[in-house]
């Protein structure tokens, strides 16, 4: 009911507009009108008689020169204000300019490691830990530096089969060599190692784990006298002078984004230092849930500011030339089309549909629909709309028949005027009894009164699948099954609305509101779902299912 609300405050505005009409419009008609049921109206203040709000001073003015809004189709109203209405509405207009359209975007992200500079080293032989040389986590290492050294039984028995085919000659093949040899490279011993150990004859049950790459160790799983398996990890690498800044994009940001474009990276741990790299890589895959993209940034760290996995922020900054634009506070969304007011002429404004392209900071662009130069409405575009709409509303029904617009009533559904249909006694039995359920299901949301509601829907279920069964019917069978009991008053008014209004159609056409049965048929033309809800009732007396409290007399009984 949010929409409601701004309605309400735009009305408002349109109030204060209307009694100060100046006294060239004194020959006006002027007329108090429902601005939520515009058919509504009356000489005099009072309030609607559908919705009970205050009824809103108009001007009906019968010259279509003077008052534009009524003289043209509503789709481009105009709207004309005289001196003083201008000077309260306060509304403002700026023109439509060709430019440069910038963005700024703020991302989130954290600092990783650079995965291609990240090791794992895990133990190639079952054995013991004898010696640790690296023994806590953030030591420094250099290439090949030694880590620990195991004991290893396995290393000395492939060492001494190694050591056997040298000695043998020729009396094994080379190929038996060859895979003695890879079977001591496999077990983690280094070609330096291995031609040592060919000069030397002499084999040994140690083996040394060595650093991969100069790094950092930022885990340690090894600990000395610790027995260990094939695979098991012993410690993790990582080259910490070059570190990534990940960071996600949103669908709507990649338009602004590009491999290359610089980013300004800020951390709380450097206070007031920028760091100013490319984009390397944008993740061609979208995260299924959040809808984002990956994106990378790679940072300098040799002097070691930066630390793994801390948070950071960016800016990216994109600019888009030569670009139609117009103020963001200038784009209306009206019936989920954009439109913008132009300005006409002094104080006449229309009402124009526009595309629209990318938005920027404050401005957005226009693909079609305006041309530069053309003034739009930046300010007070919300109060133009609402008197463009009761101007328009004022308009069709003064070209009504003057008996038939005290009766018209807008949205009236096609049902209005149904015949009535014949049922045997059976089923008219069954379609009473759902009916009656109906009318209790709706009595409780029209008390706000969700566990009230919740108990009547084994009822309603239970009656409409008896009706549905001696009169098939797959429209009511599906709105039967759609029926939930909700978490809250506006899911279960949501899911009632289509199903109220399926049955209480059924009903008025088998007559069921007329007669013994004591059920009243009502109709609200602005409900949540259908836009026209209609609803039965044990009482005359008009109480909104579908809005409680809120809208409690919004609505009208028919006959």
């Amino acid at each position: 009911m949010k929409p409601l609300s701004s309605f309400r405050l735009l009305l408002a505005s349109l109030a204060l507009l209307a009694p100060l009409a100046p006294p060239a419009l004194a020959a006006a008609k002027q007329i108090y009108q429902s601005p939520m049921h515009p058919w509504i109206t009356s000489d005099k203040p009072g309030r609607c008689t559908i919705c009970g709000m205050p009824l809103v001073l108009v001007t009906l003015d019968d010259d279509p020169a003077a008052n534009p809004s009524t003289a043209n189709d509503s789709a481009s109203p105009l709207v004309t204000l005289s001196a003083t209405q201008h000077s309260v509405s306060g509304i403002q207009t700026a023109p439509v300019i060709r430019g440069t359209l910038t963005r700024t975007l703020r991302v989130n992200g954290s600092i990783e490691d650079d995965e291609t500079r990240h090791r794992i080293l895990a133990a190639r032989v079952p054995g013991r830990v004898e010696t640790l040389h690296v023994n806590y986590v953030g030591a420094e290492v250099r290439a090949g530096e030694p880590l620990a050294v195991l004991y290893s039984p396995e290393v000395l028995t492939a060492q001494r089969n190694y050591l056997e085919h040298l000695r043998a000659g020729e009396a094994f093949a080379a190929t038996d060599r060859a895979a003695a040899r890879e079977r001591l490279l496999e077990l983690g011993l280094t070609a330096a190692e291995i031609r040592a150990l060919e000069t030397t004859h002499s084999a040994t049950a140690l083996h040394t784990v060595r650093a991969p790459l100069s790094g950092t160790v930022v885990a340690r799983a090894a600990y000395e006298g610790q027995y260990v398996s094939v695979n098991d990890t012993l410690f993790e690498l990582c080259d910490l002078s070059q570190l990534w800044f990940i960071f996600d994009l949103y669908e709507p940001d990649l338009a602004w984004v590009s491999v290359g474009q610089e980013v300004e990276v800020s951390l709380l741990s450097l206070p007031g230092e920028v760091l100013r790299a490319p984009i390397a890589f944008i993740d061609p895959n979208l995260a299924p849930v959040t809808r984002t993209a990956r994106a990378r940034v790679v940072l300098d760290n040799a002097q070691g500011k930066l630390l793994r996995r801390q948070t950071a922020t960016a800016l990216l900054r994109a600019a888009t030339p030569d670009r139609l634009l117009v103020p963001r506070t200038a784009v209306l969304q009206h019936r989920g089309e954009a439109i913008v007011f132009v300005e006409e002429a002094p104080r006449r404004y229309a009402a124009r549909a526009v595309t629209l392209g990318q938005n920027g900071e404050g401005q957005v662009e226009i693909l079609s629909g305006l041309a530069v130069g053309e003034r739009v409405v930046t300010e007070g575009g919300l109060i133009l709309d609402g008197q463009a709409q009761l101007a328009a509303v004022n308009a069709s029904h003064s070209a009504q028949p003057e008996n038939a617009a005290s009766s018209a009533q807008p949205d009236a559904p096609a049902q209005s005027h149904i015949s009535p249909t014949p049922l045997n006694e059976a089923t008219r039995t069954a379609l009473l009894a759902a009916a009656l359920a109906a009318a209790d299901a709706a009595h409780a949301l029209a008390a706000d009164d969700l566990p009230g509601y919740q108990r009547t829907l084994p009822a309603l279920r239970e009656t409409s699948r008896a009706y549905s069964a001696t009169h098939p019917d797959d429209e009511l069978a599906t709105l039967t099954s759609a029926l939930a009991e909700g978490a809250d008053l506006k899911q279960a008014r949501d899911a009632f609305e289509p199903f109220s209004t399926a049955l209480a159609d059924l009903a008025r056409a088998a007559q069921l509101h007329h007669g013994k049965a004591g059920l009243h048929l009502f109709q609200c033309p602005m409900t949540p779902v259908l836009g026209t809800g209609r609803w039965l009732s044990r009482s005359a007396e008009l109480r909104n299912p579908f809005f409680g409290e809120l809208m409690l007399e919004c609505g009208e009984q028919l006959h």
